[in-house]
């Protein structure tokens, strides 16, 4: 599986295409409708994912939806082979999407390189948080962590510091 990574608006939110064979996944696209139309011209659009309803995230769900009949969040698309993990903290609908054979996981705002995710805006629950980070802590740690915004990162390294924060 091919990943590209195309920052949008005004936060630089990371949205990821995952690319098998011609068939596309987005995740997360916040902004930049026509930067995100242009990429998915030579694919064939499977579905978008989201990690959470905030709207640096979703930005131009409405009008992607408009133009593809596209599932959003599925649980399952043909050739794409991952699993849904629910993660409150960061929001109460918060989810990754971890993809075993590759060992990579898209966290969006949940984990980033050196940090979790916010707790104290609307949604946001300390001991939710806690609770999906021991759910992590479960996953292998050379899993490559692709987060909402910033630089990839690996499980383990992250693990090191969820600590300093619970």
């Amino acid at each position: 599986m091919k990943i590209d990574k195309l920052e949008v608006g005004f936060l630089a939110t990371n949205c990821y295409f995952l690319i098998k064979n011609q068939d596309l996944i987005i995740i997360d696209p916040g902004a930049d409708y026509q930067k995100i139309k242009e990429k998915i011209s030579n694919y064939h659009l499977k579905a978008i994912f989201l990690t959470h309803g905030h709207p640096d995230h979703n930005g131009v769900l409405k009008k992607l939806l408009n133009d593809y009949d596209v599932p959003v969040t599925p649980d399952q698309v043909k050739g794409f082979n991952y699993k849904i993990i629910k993660t409150p903290g960061h929001t109460e609908d918060s989810i990754c999407f971890y993809f075993s054979e590759e060992k990579i996981m898209f966290t969006g705002d949940f984990i980033f390189e050196d940090a979790i995710g916010r707790t104290d805006l609307p949604g946001g629950n300390d001991q939710e948080m806690k609770e999906s980070l021991e759910i992590i802590k479960t996953y292998p740690d050379d899993t490559i962590i692709y987060p909402g915004h910033g630089q990839k990162t690996t499980l383990g390294l992250e693990k090191e510091r969820f600590n300093f924060y619970y």
